[in-house]
């Protein structure tokens, strides 16, 4: 009987070193000796349990699951609507198709004349264009000029 009991302190150490990992283990005992009675198993197996709650070891053992594992799951043809909205875009393409809308339609006002700059410039044109009008009416002036000179002298 002594040897039977140093057995299962023997036991008992094993299964606290191994935190209680399998429940198998338990299975596997030897049932008690025939001349014990199956109360004192049963007060030692509700302490092993007692035992083995106190602490953390009892909430690593499988209840907590890992928090970054991701399950896939299978989807079906049916089940995927077809009307579900397109990923959102991220910070920079938003910006660049922005950027990209906003430089055509400047060019669009520009060529229409509404912006500033194109008033400055449409201004500035036509400043140019009276100038080049009276530089070509002087010199058909000083042309006429010398052609009756020259007539004047030849006569």
């Amino acid at each position: 009987m002594k040897r039977q009991m140093e057995e299962e302190k023997k036991k008992k150490e094993l299964r606290r070193q191994n935190h209680g990992s399998d429940s198998s283990s338990d299975e596997e005992e030897k049932p008690p000796a025939p001349g014990l009675e199956n109360s004192d198993s049963s007060e030692s197996e509700s302490e092993d349990e007692g035992q083995m709650k106190k602490g953390v070891t009892s909430l690593i053992a499988g209840e907590i699951q890992n928090p970054n594992r991701v399950v896939q799951k299978m989807k079906k043809a049916d089940n995927i609507a077809l009307d579900q909205p397109k990923p959102e875009l991220s910070r920079r393409e938003r910006e660049e198709i922005e950027k990209v809308q906003t430089k055509l339609r400047y060019q669009k006002l520009h060529a229409q004349g509404k912006t500033t700059e194109a008033q400055v410039d449409l201004a500035r044109l036509a400043i140019i264009r009276k100038e080049r009008e009276e530089a070509a009416k002087r010199r058909e002036a000083e042309a006429a000029a010398k052609a009756s000179t020259k007539a004047a002298k030849k006569s």
